[in-house]
């Protein structure tokens, strides 16, 4: 069978006695994990690996694939230089699966390469595996901004290309897990951190990939996860095939989880197609949300639906909407998410309209058309968007950090006429210190400037 099968890696620098010099042995687990995975692919023989990288150029829109003839890295970032891996690229199969993909309407290729040095993510794997004896071409993949069902029909277009070619492929998954597993680890702990380790170790026991796809995005970005992306455009290289699922180890030694897990192939079963069941499960949670949405974000939602679809801004408000939109003027962002990840927020500190609705109306288009960090929304990414409504009360000086709460308050710092705001509850946000961090770079404050904080509540609508 052309593609042989999987394994799933973490990369931790550590775990390289180069890099570790004896701190390695405190996930000593995760090691013999790494080298029986690894000396079982070897046993698999095979032509190719195929190699999934956080690490590697990840952009919000585009999945690079990295081009020319190959590429050498060194761990010299991580005091290890005498740690030094060459791999030659497979051209024709890099070519044919970007063919593939960009057949299949993904946003996929090799362009945009900033860095052509093999990055830690796909190092650490091919360090095991070239001591197990496996010397073979690879193809270099990056993640992307886009939904897990866009990362599984990547993966989809591997496994064709994989089969179309006569390949024998290995896909190699690279990722930590969660990053947030104890609070004297380097990222602190969340709840949501243990958590999300055991849904995915027990999705890696079980096989069952569909928990790959369906995961909550919100609990991912509280978890601080590295690798789920590469997880499912795994699970998409190995759609309508039948493995042996086997969890090697798992451990959060330094609060960062590490699993290992094989998945050789051992046959075809097209029960184990799991995009129809990825898109009905989106459908539903979003129909649910939809269905549970308040005026605020029902008219954030016709305004920006409204200008994509006719190229007009509404010209009057809708009957009937609540005295608290029409009557209060106020300060206001709309947010949009699409596949758990932001895809626009634009917002006013104060108010610039006579009412709330119109703050929202004129906020919701510049959140779909003129957020700099995204392209314009397209019509057909409207049924997928979430939208989010915060309407911000009226700002207060803060004397010291302890006044600040990143969950309760929003934070607003000034240095002159360059103001950085940052809304309050935001997933991945903490601490104080990321709080401020964040709201003042967007302000291109510098943290040498005597910049001044203020405080604000939100009333978020969902």
């Amino acid at each position: 069978m052309p593609m042989l099968g999987a394994i799933l890696t973490p990369h931790p620098p550590v775990l390289l006695p180069e890099v570790g010099k004896g701190q390695e042995r405190e996930i000593a687990a995760t090691d013999r994990a790494m080298r029986a995975a690894a000396a079982e692919v070897a046993r698999w023989s095979p032509d190719v690996l195929i190699v999934a990288s956080p690490h590697t150029i990840l952009y919000g829109d585009y999945f690079h694939i990295a081009p020319g003839n190959g590429a050498t890295g060194t761990m010299s970032a991580f005091g290890a230089p005498q740690v030094r891996i060459e791999a030659q690229y497979d051209i024709s199969l890099r070519d044919e699966i970007v063919r593939r993909a960009q057949s299949a309407g993904l946003e996929a290729g090799t362009l945009g390469q900033r860095d052509p040095a093999l990055d830690h993510g796909v190092l650490i794997p091919l360090y095991f595996l070239r001591k197990a004896g496996v010397d073979c071409p690879i193809v270099r993949m990056g993640l992307s901004g886009f939904s897990a069902l866009a990362h599984y029909r990547l993966g989809q277009c591997v496994s064709e290309a994989v089969e179309a070619l006569g390949r024998h492929a290995v896909f190699v998954a690279s990722g930590d897990l969660s990053h947030k597993l104890k609070s004297d680890g380097p990222y602190g702990f969340a709840p949501e951190g243990p958590v999300f380790d055991k849904a995915v170790t027990e999705t890696m026991a079980s096989g069952n990939f569909l928990q790959f796809l369906t995961m909550d995005p919100a609990l991912c970005e509280r978890a601080a996860e590295c690798g789920l992306r590469s997880f499912q455009m795994m699970a998409g290289a190995l759609d309508g095939l039948s493995v042996a699922p086997q969890l090697l180890s798992h451990e959060g030694t330094f609060g960062v989880g590490y699993a290992v897990a094989l998945f050789p192939v051992t046959g075809r079963d097209e029960s184990r197609r799991f995009s129809a069941a990825c898109e009905q499960a989106q459908r539903t949670r979003l129909e649910e949300r939809r269905a549970r949405e308040d005026e605020w974000v029902r008219l954030a939602r016709l305004s920006l639906e409204t200008y994509v679809r006719t190229g007009r801004r509404l010209d009057s408000l809708p009957d009937a909407l609540p005295r608290e939109l029409t009557e209060q003027a106020a300060g206001a962002f709309v947010s949009l998410h699409m596949g758990g990840r932001l895809r626009g927020c634009i917002g006013t500190i104060g108010p610039t309209q006579e009412n709330l609705a119109w703050e929202i109306i004129r906020n919701a288009v510049s959140a779909g058309t003129r957020d700099p960090r995204f392209p314009a929304v397209r019509a057909e990414e409207l049924d997928e968007l979430e939208y989010s409504v915060d309407v911000l009360g009226q700002p207060e000086s803060v004397d010291a950090l302890d006044q600040l709460d990143p969950r309760q308050y929003g934070v607003i710092v000034s240095f002159g006429h360059q103001r950085g705001l940052l809304l309050p509850d935001l997933d991945g946000v903490d601490t104080v210190e990321q709080q401020i961090d964040i709201a003042r770079q967007k302000g291109g404050i510098r943290a040498t400037d005597p910049y001044t904080l203020q405080r604000f509540k939100v009333v978020r609508h969902l």
